[in-house]
Order: structure tokens, then sequence, then C-alpha cells
């Protein structure tokens, strides 16, 4: 077993070994509530970090595809009184159905074009959710979201959905890191350093942009569909363009082209409308000087520049 293959497992174990000390010894709800949203969160950020981070392709709008998991599970579970569990998988086809079809002409823009054409994607999607009324409820919200239960195992808010959540979080982070290390992962890295290098050497750009735009709508069905069934009410506003912005914000901070980043990004993005609680309408005002400050001074995010600071700390010690 090589040395990457060691250091990776060992990243995992203590991953769990923190999740389950702090499911198990945090007695605070709203602590268990924080840190299941961070999970979700997390999710996002690591479906969109595959994206942009490794496949270098930006997206505006990935809002759009948390609100489709969300809302669809939303109507065959709350209206239909479909099984929710069935209606996750529904919720992830719909989404990569969604992302085939939108990726498809839109993936062969590049740059700005291609920022522009997600923007205006997760545009019309939360058009569709806010005056789709007799079936989304609207901008008054659905409500009548089931909660979810497995047997006698009830998914209330509290610890066993927060070890749901991070479950959840845990398979993403290791079927990421299983693709990043196949030759998948290594084609999308290249398409990332030079999109008509990976085309001359015979990389099918466009087929594997669209198939990582699938993976990673598909992460934001499962965070959706979370989300749904943990607080029982969704609107309109929950999956709009800040919320984009915010997913675009996580990645970068944390770190882009890094895992544990997205850990890190969604982390401290979700901890701070907390922290500045009593100054929510300067949020974004507060959001943008943390993401100039990280591009000025760390502009590969904050994991990679922790990296840097320590290994430059080690060298003056030696």
């Amino acid at each position: 077993m090589d040395d990457n293959k060691i250091k990776n497992r060992i990243e995992h174990a203590v991953f769990i070994c923190i999740i389950l000390v702090l499911g198990l010894f945090t007695q605070n709800t709203y602590y268990l509530q924080i840190m299941t949203f961070i999970g979700i969160n997390t999710l996002l950020a690591l479906g969109l970090n595959m994206l942009i981070g490794y496949a270098g392709q930006i997206s505006l709008g990935h809002a759009a595809f948390y609100g489709i998991g969300a809302y669809t599970t939303a109507i065959l579970s709350g209206t239909f009184g479909i099984s929710p569990w069935l209606s996750l998988l529904c919720a992830i086809g719909v989404a990569v159905l969604i992302a085939f079809v939108v990726g498809l002409p839109t993936l062969r823009l590049s740059g700005y074009y291609l920022g522009m054409g997600t923007l205006g994607f997760g545009m019309i999607v939360n058009i569709l959710f806010r005056e789709w009324s007799s079936v989304t409820g609207g901008s008054s919200g659905f409500v009548g979201i089931p909660v979810l239960e497995a047997g006698k195992v009830s998914f209330m808010s509290g610890q066993n959905y927060f070890f749901l959540v991070w479950g959840v979080v845990l398979g993403a982070i290791l079927m990421c890191r299983r693709i990043l290390a196949s030759r998948m992962g290594r084609a999308l890295r290249s398409i990332h350093d030079g999109e008509k290098a990976s085309l001359a050497v015979g990389v099918n750009t466009h087929y594997l942009k669209l198939q990582i735009f699938m993976f990673s709508a598909s992460l934001g069905a499962v965070a959706g569909f979370l989300y749904a069934h943990f607080v029982l009410f969704i609107s309109p506003e929950s999956f709009g363009f800040m919320v984009s912005v915010k997913m675009v914000t996580m990645v970068v901070i944390g770190g882009m082209a890094s895992v544990w980043g997205a850990l890190l990004g969604a982390s401290l993005l979700t901890l701070l409308p907390e922290v500045l609680h009593g100054f929510a309408e300067y949020e974004m005002i507060v959001f943008g000087l943390i993401l100039m400050v990280v591009m000025i001074f760390m502009p590969q995010g904050l994991t990679r520049g922790f990296l840097d600071m320590y290994e430059k700390a080690r060298k003056k010690r030696q």
C-alpha cells in the first residue's frame, strides 16, 4: 500500500472519529442542527468543487439542482404520499436528467459565457418554483413534508438526523476521492489545466464535463432531499441566486481542488451567519470582504494556504 492510500485512510478515520464524538457528546439541539446544516452544505460544496475546482467549469446556478431535489421529494412524498426513500431516487434521477439536457449545449461554452448560461438556468428554475404555485406552493412555500423514517427509527432533528447527514457526506467524500484517483479524475485535472491540450491527446472533454456536471447535480439533489426532510418546509428563497453565490464562495474560500476544502468552506459560511446574527443586513458585505482577503493572501483557498504556511514554518525550524 502506497503512502497516499495510507494518508487517505488516516484522514478518513480521523474524520469518522470527530463525527462520532460530536454526534454522541453534543446534547444541545441547536448545535446539532447547525452541524447538520454544515453537513448539507458540505454536500453542495463537494459537488460544486468537483465541477469548478477539478474540471474548471464555473456554475452560477447550481442552487437549482438543490431546489430540484428538495421540491421533487416534497411533492412526491408530501402531496402524493410516495415513500421519501423512493422519492430520493426520483429526485436524483430528475436532477441528473435536467443536468444532461442543460449541460449538453451549455457546457460547450466557456468562461463568462458558461457562467451566464448556468445563471440563466438557475433563474428560470427559481421562477418556476415561485410561479407554479398549484404544485410548489409558490412564494408561500411548501408545507407537509413527512419526517424520514426507517423501520422504527425516526429521523427527527437531533442525533439520528445528524448521523444520517454525515454518513451521506462520508459516502460522498469517498466517492469523490475514488473518482479523482481514477483515470477520469486525471482527465478532469487535464481539462482544468488546458482543455485544448486535453483534446489534442484524445480526451473527450465535452463528455467528461457533462459527466461531472451530472454527478455534481446528483449531490445537489441529495442535499436538497436532506434539507427538505430536515426543516419540513421549503420556499423558493432557499434556492435563489444568492444561494448559488454562497456555494461558489464556499468552494473558493475553502480551497478549490480540495475535498477537505469543501468541508472547511461549508463550515465557515454556515457558522458565520450564526456568529453575525445581529448584523444580518451586513452579511453579504462580510462575505465579500472575506472572499477578497482570501483571494489576495491565499488565492488557492484556506486549506492550501494553511498547508503552505505550515510547510514554510517547518522549513524555518529545520
